[in-house]
């Protein structure tokens, strides 16, 4: 059975940080692939700075096209918005029924998992690989919750954010070292984030 790592993100833009993990992840766990799901809405994000959902899907698509086993996908845009991890995880499995889905989510999102839609169906059927993040509260402080389905692994530390890229942009500062080089080609014909 084919084994999916989902890494879900509004990757506004997906930048090198993204990749180093994916790669990561990828080299050190038993996921043959790893999709990037673009996420049209988080619930709990602002909107105004998210450029258009098919600009994102295009910026990833060109970030993954030469690593075969990392796809871009753009499951959750014909879901509805807001779009909630487990129905995507759901609408997923009822696709492909013959694999297995795992998520990927930073170790700064793992506090706030128990406050997530169907929480412990999430926990119980899912594995969870978490990444570590630079944060006042480090993994000594693990949730409770914490059960053989969710791992934590020690892939780099990157701390390069999409916010500050956007920033730069907007200031007309060189960001090309940050960003796939297809996706700064595509950002650099564009008034996108300036």
């Amino acid at each position: 059975m084919k084994k999916i790592g989902l890494f879900f993100g509004s990757f506004n833009p997906i930048h090198i940080g993204h990749l180093i993990l994916a790669n990561y992840i990828l080299e050190n766990t038993d996921m043959d692939e790893l999709w990037f799901i673009v996420s049209p809405q988080n619930p709990f994000k602002d909107k105004k700075s998210l450029l258009q959902d098919h600009n994102r899907l295009d910026m990833v698509q060109l970030a993954v096209k030469n690593y075969p086993k990392m796809r871009a996908s753009n499951v959750e845009f014909s879901l509805p918005v807001p779009s909630y991890t487990i129905d995507t995880l759901t609408y997923l499995k009822e696709k492909h029924p013959d694999y297995n889905f795992a998520l990927i989510m930073g170790e700064d999102n793992l506090k706030g998992l128990p406050k997530w839609k169907n929480a412990e169906v999430l926990i119980k059927n899912y594995q969870i690989i978490v990444y570590p993040r630079l944060s006042e509260d480090s993994a000594d402080e693990q949730p409770k919750f914490l059960n053989g389905n969710i791992s934590l692994i020690q892939a780099p530390i990157i701390e390069l954010s999409a916010t500050e890229i956007r920033k730069m942009l907007k200031d007309g500062k060189n960001v090309r070292p940050m960003l796939p080089p297809e996706v700064f080609e595509y950002l650099d014909g564009s008034n996108f984030y300036r």
